[in-house]
């Protein structure tokens, strides 16, 4: 084939959008793979996500990763959802082909990949603690009880949201043969958990998620799904109670890494450009 390849177009949406690592994990996938693919940055008004969706796929947009605030606006757009997405109630990849819009959610996906391929911590028959019950919690519980684990509990300051979780997902966890709990901080049962999963935007404002003490132990990854050039103060109190820490880098990379699946049928390898952006990402140049 001669001359240059055309490319196809994929972006991150978002506002704010600009420090948005995708466009740099997607240039390395792309490398990767071989596969020709031209991906960007789309700054959309928060009440004009519809338009600026319809402009880019109009313009030959192949596809988009999906971030805050318009997770449920790309819900409501797409034609057809995946299993995962309808359970999560949120999008956070869009695809664009012959049969229409197609949304997932590759976020909790993410998560089990980073903790079980990346950290080494296997999910089949673990005890694991989710803080929080908003939409990041929502988004991972049903990638995590397709792993079998013996116990997930669901724990949120507001104890009715946690439990809306636990109705929601009874079912999927019955299938999983795992005990499904969930409430306020008295929903914490007695003994070191093998995972806790920080849900919260707790991090961003550098609080504490309520969570008993007793609940990190020696054998604890504590994995907090924000992150940043220094560990979160979630993780920094983990580490205190002897559990391990773990931020959501990984997980970034590695739901990136399943939209590029999504899109070109292709998985690229999330582990050298995790490498490369936790290396940037702790540099001293790094603001």
């Amino acid at each position: 084939m001669s001359g240059t390849q055309i490319k196809d177009r994929y972006a991150v949406i978002g506002n704010p959008v600009g420090h948005s690592k995708s466009p740099f994990i997607h240039g390395r996938f792309a490398a990767q793979t071989g596969e020709p693919v031209e991906y960007g940055a789309l700054l959309a008004p928060v009440d004009a996500f519809v338009p600026h969706v319809r402009a880019f796929i109009e313009a030959g947009g192949r596809g988009l990763n999906v971030t805050v605030p318009f997770k449920l606006d790309a819900h409501a757009f797409a034609d057809v959802l995946s299993p995962r997405a309808a359970a999560a109630g949120a999008v956070n990849t869009l695809r664009v082909d012959s049969n229409g819009v197609y949304g997932d959610n590759t976020d909790g996906f993410g998560l089990v990949r980073d903790i079980e391929v990346n950290l080494g911590v296997p999910l089949k028959g673990a005890r694991i603690l989710l803080l929080g019950a908003g939409g990041a919690a929502r988004g991972v519980i049903l990638p995590m009880l397709e792993r079998g684990p013996h116990t997930l509990t669901i724990v949120n300051r507001t104890a009715a949201k946690a439990e809306a979780l636990v109705d929601q997902f009874a079912q999927a966890a019955a299938e999983a043969a795992c005990r499904l709990t969930g409430g306020n901080a008295r929903a914490i049962e007695p003994g070191a958990y093998d995972v806790i999963v920080n849900a919260t935007a707790g991090s961003l404002e550098a609080s504490l998620p309520e969570c008993d003490d007793g609940a990190f132990g020696s054998g604890t990854l504590a994995y907090d799904m924000m992150y940043g050039a220094h560990p979160t103060v979630f993780m920094e109190h983990a580490q205190k109670l002897g559990a391990r820490g773990a931020d959501g880098l990984g997980m970034l990379v590695e739901q990136a890494a399943e939209s590029f699946y999504v899109w070109r049928g292709v998985r690229p390898e999330g582990a050298p450009v995790l490498a490369e952006l936790r290396a940037l990402l702790s540099a001293p140049s790094h603001a």
